[in-house]
């Protein structure tokens, strides 16, 4: 009988067992090392290596409680990460590790380890802004989104995908956190920075129009099971070096509408644009590519999904010209509005991004908020709008002057 038989929670000394006995990576008496790298609230990641070759497994192991609050988890987050990561590896190899292993008892998945990729978001702020990105993200949202839809599916396979994704608890955290609280605090869970208290209560509590426009986006995030979703496809769950990118952490994986992946992606890069812009406004070059990234990342996103349709879709009445440019012309539309609620919740909500928070002066920290609150607004109210990249970047530049 293995002592991994039975669910519990592992450690480093754990998981180099469980790497031998269980994974079969490593030898019985191979010299390994591990080290715990995970920096998550729900989950427990685990990097193994052997000091002989350096050969090495990632392994990640759900908790069953939230780490902050102890409220219960639903383990099963973690055999859809493993069932998306390996769908997304089939249609975008390029772009996600390999799955190993998926261990339902200890609720662990095991892949391949990325670490010569690193955080997003951490390369952007030190002003490495990789010159693929914005071909590389397009190719992968659009490589990963508009296969998975019933244009292209069978509708009984569709269906059955949708029924194993369904993924209640943390659709649950989204529709409060990004698509509720932040224009309604019910939950008084909101955290403002001292200073605009005044600005928001005006701009977002205070704004039917604006609380109708994310009503409908809510509405769309929780009944249009459109395409399946990463979930939470923000610049933290994207690794890059100079030769591409690899995303990972699709725990929060659903059907829903594509453009909340894409707008996720949007959104997180006009941080990294607003730190620059109000902390090191010398670094006009850095400015300049970030710009150039969102633009180009939103139109080859919108150019590659309209390629990919015409060689996917094939049914006659989903060829017909006026369906085809209305279908992605509502994708377009919901990656704008989602690329706004994502930029709000940011700032308001409580699970705020390092671009931000890293902002210590009053000075610069409630003009930038207030700049990226704008620009978020901008993006909801606007968005059927048949807006380019230029003229989302050329918004805010508009908003910073």
């Amino acid at each position: 009988m293995s002592r991994f038989d039975q669910f519990f929670l592992m450690k480093p000394d754990d998981a180099r067992r469980y790497a031998v006995e269980v994974l079969h990576r490593f030898a019985p008496g191979e010299e390994t090392d591990c080290v715990e790298i995970g920096d998550g609230n729900i989950n427990y990641v685990f990097r193994v290596w052997s000091r002989q070759d350096g050969r090495s497994v990632i392994i990640k192991q759900a908790d069953k409680l939230l780490r902050s609050s102890g409220r219960p988890l639903d383990v099963y987050r973690n055999k859809i990460e493993a069932e998306i990561l390996q769908l997304e590896r089939e249609l975008a190899p390029d772009y996600v590790p390999e799955v190993y292993h998926y261990d339902e008892i200890m609720s662990a998945v095991s892949m391949e380890d990325i670490s010569s990729y690193k955080n997003l978001r951490k390369e952007l702020a030190e002003n490495r802004i990789y010159g693929h990105l914005a071909e590389n993200l397009s190719a992968f949202l659009a490589d990963t989104l508009l296969p998975t839809t019933d244009l292209v599916l069978p509708a009984g396979e569709k269906k059955r995908r949708v029924k194993f994704f369904t993924n209640p608890e943390l659709c649950e955290i989204t529709e409060d956190l990004v698509l509720t609280e932040p224009y309604y605090d019910y939950k008084h869970r909101n955290i403002l920075t001292s200073g605009n208290e005044d600005f928001v209560r005006r701009f977002l509590y205070e704004d039917e129009a604006l609380k109708g426009e994310v009503g409908r986006l809510r509405e769309r995030f929780m009944n249009n099971a459109q395409a399946l979703l990463h979930g939470d496809l923000h610049s933290g769950s994207i690794f890059a070096n100079e030769s591409g990118i690899k995303v990972i952490d699709p725990e929060f994986a659903f059907y829903g509408p594509m453009g909340y992946d894409i707008g996720n992606v949007l959104g997180n890069l006009y941080f990294a644009w607003a730190n620059k812009a109000f902390t090191e406004p010398e670094s006009g070059e850095a400015v300049a590519a970030l710009e150039n990234t969102i633009a180009d990342t939103l139109d080859l996103t919108v150019k590659k999904l309209a390629a990919k349709y015409g060689e996917l879709v094939s049914f006659p009445l989903y060829q017909a010209a006026n369906f085809r440019e209305s279908y992605l012309r509502s994708v377009l539309a919901d990656s704008l509005g989602y690329a706004g609620t994502e930029i709000i919740r940011r700032i308001v909500g409580d699970s705020k991004v390092m671009e931000v928070t890293s902002v210590t002066d009053p000075a610069q920290r409630l003009p930038m908020e207030r700049a990226l609150l704008k620009m978020g607004i901008f993006l909801i109210k606007n968005r059927e709008l048949p807006l380019s990249g230029r003229d989302i970047t050329g918004a805010f530049r508009l908003i910073l002057a």
